[in-house]
């Protein structure tokens, strides 16, 4: 079968009525389950499995597609109203977020999200097309070095776009590895930090933490406040002003083309390393984008950019991490790990061998109309984000007396819903007082949940690097490793060459 033909027989196949239903309902369950803090993509993804049994193989990879596309961008809902980000990359940007909401500018921001999301999950698609097997040499060629120094690097963008001090920065990603540390070793089956409590063997949950670090620490500093009714009418009023959602956000993104481009990139190359996925990708987007902005002040307290090219990076990530899945096997994330269970469950095994339309047809149209699934879950969630954007927006009009009660509820339910556990509530709670009184001293929050998810294969990469060699300058021996690490000095050195050129507010 030669390219055209495997071409039109993609076409035919997601032409089908039936695979555009299971397109179009999975974009509204996608929204609906990624919008309610506590509940991921990846728990979206899940609960999917049970129904691929009664889909066929297109249809279930589109189901899965379309739901992780539209609930990646549905974290950004409560992030953005709330302050709560309803998936880890979503915190890279929730103080921006949140930020434009205290402004009246929610739509802006809510818009900004999800236009640039689009873009950046169509770019994936486009590197997912054109450039995966050549991709996926270079990731095979990633060891325990290279992994360790793009942990380190993930990490440390967490503390330099720190909208505070970067010691205060620094101190917060010191937090959220201590955190991370609790429960058995990474590589040692030796309880840590448990203080006799059973439930923390298997570790701090990072859901019901990242919800109490900024849903309920939110909650906490509003009522702090008791200036609820003040508040009420700054959000009435803010709300009259609503306007097309598009109607600046389109012009921000052709200004930004060649940042989006950048971002989108980014996230197309973390993506596709096994275990970084859309977090490390947001993170690193969102440094680098304060880093040659104009603006870097911005960063933090409501910077339109910064969403914009985390955002962009975020989706660029799906379409990457599907790159090693598809060519080697291996899951780039956990929502593609899930991917392949389903396919091997319906007797299809990633390798090299499904991109030989000579060969194996079937499973080179199967390859060809996952692309085309990937371009039409971006296309469908511009309509279905602009639903959900207009219904969120609603939210904004309730007064916070009544608003404050339903946070502090989904709070409590998306921290019980993630095991069906009351101590995962209590670890909820301790993480908003710890959220709120860190705030009060300007410590910033971001670094902590990093930390808290990043902590544990930062350490199993740095144990195996040991375990390969106790000469450290192993660390520094490949190229790759060695680029990552100059990398990293030019990332930390930058700030102290500007205070040299007169600029000292590089520091701040």
């Amino acid at each position: 079968m030669s390219d055209v033909e495997t071409l039109w027989a993609a076409m035919a196949t997601v032409a089908d009525w039936r695979l555009l239903v299971v397109i179009a309902a999975s974009a509204a369950y996608g929204l609906a389950v990624g919008s309610i803090p506590g509940l991921t993509a990846t728990m979206a993804v899940a609960l999917l499995v049970p129904l691929t049994f009664y889909l066929n193989d297109v249809q279930a990879i589109a189901a899965i597609v379309t739901t992780v596309t539209c609930s990646i961008f549905a974290g950004d809902l409560p992030a953005t109203l709330v302050r709560i980000p309803g998936t880890p990359a979503s915190a890279a940007y929730a103080n921006d977020a949140y930020a434009l909401t205290r402004q009246g500018k929610h739509q802006l921001a809510l818009g900004t999200s999800l236009l640039f999301s689009v873009l950046g999950g169509l770019f994936g698609t486009l590197v997912l097309c054109l450039a995966a097997p050549a991709l996926a040499r270079l990731a095979t060629r990633f060891t325990s070095y290279e992994y360790f120094w793009l942990y380190v690097l993930g990490l440390s963008c967490a503390v330099i776009v720190s909208s505070e001090s970067r010691l205060r920065g620094a101190l917060a990603l010191w937090i959220g590895l201590l955190l991370s540390a609790v429960g058995l070793g990474t590589d040692f089956a030796q309880p840590r930090l448990t203080f006799g409590f059973d439930e923390l063997i298997s570790g701090i949950n990072f859901i019901p933490a990242m919800i109490g670090l900024f849903g309920m620490s939110e909650v906490l500093r509003n009522v702090s406040r008791q200036k609820l009714a003040e508040a009420d009418a700054l959000q009435l009023a803010s709300d009259s002003k609503q306007s097309s959602v598009f109607h600046s956000v389109l012009p921000l993104a052709w200004r930004r083309k060649w940042t989006l481009l950048r971002s989108s990139v980014i996230g197309s190359l973390v993506g596709m390393l096994p275990g970084a996925g859309a977090d490390i990708a947001s993170w690193i987007a969102y440094a680098v984008s304060k880093r040659f902005s104009k603006t870097p002040q911005d960063y933090g307290n409501g910077s339109v950019e910064g969403i914009g090219d985390a955002t962009g990076a975020n989706n660029a990530a799906l379409g990457g991490a599907w790159i090693p899945a598809l060519v080697f096997g291996i899951p780039g994330d956990s929502v593609t790990a899930i991917a392949v269970g389903v396919l091997l469950m319906k007797n299809i095994t990633p390798g090299p061998g499904i991109f030989d339309a000579t060969e194996n047809p079937q499973q080179a149209v199967l390859v060809v109309s996952i692309y085309l699934v990937f371009v039409l879950a971006n296309l469908v969630l511009l309509p279905f984000g602009w639903w959900a954007i207009r219904g969120g927006s609603l939210l904004i009009q309730i007064p916070r007396r009544i608003l404050l009660p339903l946070i502090v509820m989904f709070c409590i339910v998306g921290s019980y819903a993630m095991s069906g556990s009351y101590f995962d509530v209590w670890v909820m709670l301790l993480m908003g007082v710890l959220g709120f009184v860190l705030e009060r001293f300007q410590v910033p929050l971001g670094p902590i949940v990093l930390g808290l998810i990043m902590g544990a294969p930062l350490e199993h990469r740095f144990l195996q690097c040991l375990t390969a060699s106790t000469d450290m300058t192993s660390f520094f021996s490949r190229p790759i490793a060695l680029a990552l690490v100059l990398l990293l000095a030019l990332l930390w050195l930058a700030p102290l060459l500007s205070i040299k050129r007169g600029n000292p507010s590089a520091t701040e």
